[in-house]
């Protein structure tokens, strides 16, 4: 079984004591391809170090998270806009909206995301949406800069069945993570709506380890927990689901 985590800060500093080990482990664990997305401009070395260790297997992003949209957000926008047109990345992001932590920032934060989906319609990359407490604020910036040219995934999906289809309509991917484990996390309530080709599968590590690691530290080997609550979701088999998310994450990210 090969799977594809289509969101994973393994470059995070919560994995400098063990980070080849923790990607050793999610090789044996069937975890063949690992997409990473960009925080601001003090992950970009180690991530890109990362990707430089780990050739064919760790491939990066880049963007600027919308919990780091802070005064002279522009600069960071330039470097993003700088590092698109040096090197190839597999995706511009993660961006999107984030009124968990602060509203307050909410104009900087939807300029920031206009940018973005700007570059990513430049630079013909799919784009990965951030969204927490924010499905509606990021759809609807999605939804105005959509010309038929745009793809991407609203990643750490745990919407309502009216959001994924919102999603789906523009063409966008859900990615599942650790929530639909969570025994209130309310896709089980979602995703037997879902047609498995709009899906990804995701660990968000660090954050967001499914049950029984919840509460700890999250990493890509623990993707097939997640692939079987799907699948047990979607009655289908695991070996489907694993199939089907990898060919997605292939096709949408041109891996």
């Amino acid at each position: 079984m090969v799977l594809t985590d289509s969101h994973a800060h393994i470059y995070a500093e919560q994995f400098k004591p063990d980070r080849d080990a923790a990607l050793e482990r999610a090789y044996a664990a069937g975890v063949r391809t690992i997409l990473m997305p960009n925080i601001d401009h003090t992950s970009i070395d180690v991530m890109l170090e990362t990707e430089a260790r780990h050739p064919g297997h760790c491939r990066a992003m880049m963007g600027l998270h919308p919990c780091h949209v802070l005064k002279g957000f522009e600069q960071e926008l330039y470097r993003v806009e700088d590092w698109l047109s040096k090197r190839p990345f597999v995706a511009v992001g993660e961006c999107g909206v984030d009124l968990y932590w602060d509203k307050t920032t909410l104009a900087w934060q939807q300029e920031a995301l206009k940018v973005q989906l700007d570059l990513a319609k430049k630079h013909q990359l799919p784009i990965v949406l951030h969204t927490r407490d924010a499905f509606d604020e990021t759809a609807a910036l999605v939804e105005a800069a959509q010309d038929g040219t745009l793809t991407g995934v609203f990643h750490c999906f745990s919407g309502t069945k009216e959001e994924a289809e919102r999603a789906v309509r523009l063409g966008f991917k859900l990615g599942i993570g650790g929530v639909a484990t969570f025994k209130n996390g309310g896709l089980d309530k979602v995703l037997p709506h879902v047609g498995l080709e709009h899906l990804l599968l995701e660990t968000d590590c660090p954050y967001l380890a499914p049950v029984p690691h919840r509460g700890k530290r999250n990493e890509p080997s623990y993707l097939p927990l997640i692939a079987q609550r799907v699948a047990d979701l979607l009655q289908r088999d695991v070996a489907e689901i694993a199939e089907a998310t990898t060919r997605n994450a292939a096709a949408l990210f041109k891996l």
